[in-house]
């Protein structure tokens, strides 16, 4: 049985929603005990809340010694807002859980990675019932936190890896925040960007990934492009093939990892079960 903690660290959730979380965890893995923070459901303009009250949540549910994980409800911007606060307040038993989110709570991730806290793992999040197929998504997470790796990105291996959102990676890059990603193979994913933009991102991020000396890079899903006045000319794979040649990345592939209900977990580090 695992006690996971639910708590928003970017944007809101609605209470329908939870309930339909709570339902399908209830019929499907009764062995958990999801408890969704009070926080979720607060509105404070764009966020869950001001800053102060979102990096509260964030701390308690990580300092609880009572929850074996703690699983960020959706994404949306505002995690980077907290992230270096967050790590400095969690204690021992944060370091002991799994912290499972994806998308703007890539930041939180990246952050405990670099500090050593916990185990951030790449996955989908309870706003993904939201999804066509979303209930799936939401198995794929619950499941990984029962023990079974059968929704991991199929290409992991014994070299270490991590998964971003491209935006919230260039973001991440050359703040104090980014962990050493050397040796690593990084998986990365957009959505809702003009493909111009993605070259920008892919251009971006590829320079500071050189540097970190990574394994490799693998290009998930890149979706919901919105149409441009003109075609760009170039698809994401080509681009990222360009960038990792002018940068000497190996290119390793696409990840079965995006915005969607098919979204894979990938635990941040070498693979495994939780």
């Amino acid at each position: 049985m695992a006690r996971i903690a639910i708590c928003a660290p970017s944007t809101p959730f609605t209470r329908d929603d939870a309930d339909r979380v709570l339902g399908l965890a209830s019929a499907e893995y009764p062995q958990h005990d999801l408890v969704f923070h009070e926080q979720c459901f607060a509105i404070d303009g764009h966020f869950a809340g001001p800053d102060a009250l979102r990096l509260a949540a964030l701390v308690e549910c990580a300092n609880d010694p009572g929850f074996d994980a703690v699983w960020f409800v959706r994404g949306g911007y505002g995690a980077n807002r907290l992230a270096g606060e967050a790590v400095l307040g969690m204690n021992e038993a944060a370091r002991a859980k799994a912290f499972v989110g994806y998308s703007d709570g890539g930041t939180l991730l990246a952050a405990l990675y670099r500090a050593g806290i916990g185990r951030p793992v790449h996955a989908p999040m309870p706003a993904d019932i939201r999804r066509a197929g979303g209930e799936d998504a939401v198995r794929r997470a619950l499941g990984w936190l029962d023990g079974n790796v059968e929704g991991c990105e199929p290409s992991l291996d014994d070299r270490p890896a991590v998964a971003f959102n491209l935006m919230t990676l260039a973001m991440l890059v050359g703040t104090d925040l980014m962990p050493d990603l050397r040796g690593h193979v990084v998986m990365v994913e957009e959505v809702a960007e003009h493909l111009y933009a993605v070259d920008r991102l892919l251009f971006h991020v590829t320079h500071h990934l050189a540097a970190h000396r990574i394994a490799g890079l693998r290009l998930g899903r890149v979706s919901d492009v919105p149409e441009n006045d003109r075609p760009f000319g170039s698809e994401p794979e080509a681009m990222a093939r360009f960038w990792c040649e002018k940068h000497a990345i190996a290119w390793l592939g696409r990840a079965d990892i995006g915005h969607d209900a098919a979204n894979k977990i990938v635990p941040f580090g070498v693979a495994g079960g939780v």
